[in-house]
């Protein structure tokens, strides 16, 4: 079996306006499971002295996490792939129950030049299934469309108290290729 890379289709700049966008709405705890897409932003989160950066086993524990930090008087932001989205169904009625804000930045998987057969069905399913679970989603596929996006995704979830996602499409990403 081989390996998959990463070949970014356009510069990375969008992957620091992730971090900076976050940082500048006042986040101080990134939940992940480690995912290529997120790198940039996870390194730069676990550099920063004023963030708790937190490698979760499954995607789901991020959503009580950033409850708790919620409640703590502390705002959050949860990094997973598209795939997770799936492990989080039920716990996505958390937030919208307790009416706290989640913010979520989700890289795409089973979508443009997916290569992965495996990572179709939750990729296709993914915005749906936010959707259907009370979490408002935009996406992104263009660099530019990064920071505005996530900006305006961060407003609403902090100050409106809702469950927000930006989708970062694999065409953004770029084309992951099995490496011999």
């Amino acid at each position: 079996m081989g390996v998959a890379e990463t070949v970014p289709e356009y510069e990375a700049g969008w992957q620091e306006n992730v971090f900076s966008v976050l940082k500048a709405h006042g986040v101080k705890h990134i939940v992940y499971v480690p995912d290529a897409g997120h790198s940039t932003a996870i390194k730069l989160a676990e550099a920063d002295n004023e963030i708790q950066s937190v490698v979760l086993t499954t995607e789901e524990e991020g959503i009580g996490y950033l409850a708790g930090a919620w409640l703590g008087g502390e705002r959050g932001a949860l990094l997973m792939q598209s795939s997770g989205v799936g492990n989080c169904i039920n716990t996505l009625a958390l937030p919208a129950v307790a009416r706290f804000p989640l913010l979520m930045v989700v890289t795409m998987r089973g979508d443009w030049a997916e290569f992965n057969g495996w990572q179709n069905p939750m990729g296709q399913a993914t915005e749906k299934a936010l959707n259907l679970m009370g979490v408002m989603t935009w996406r992104a596929d263009e660099p530019a469309e990064v920071e505005p996006l996530l900006h305006g995704a961060a407003s609403m979830a902090f100050n409106g108290d809702s469950s927000c996602a930006l989708l970062l499409g694999q065409r953004l990403i770029g084309e992951k290729k099995w490496l011999k």
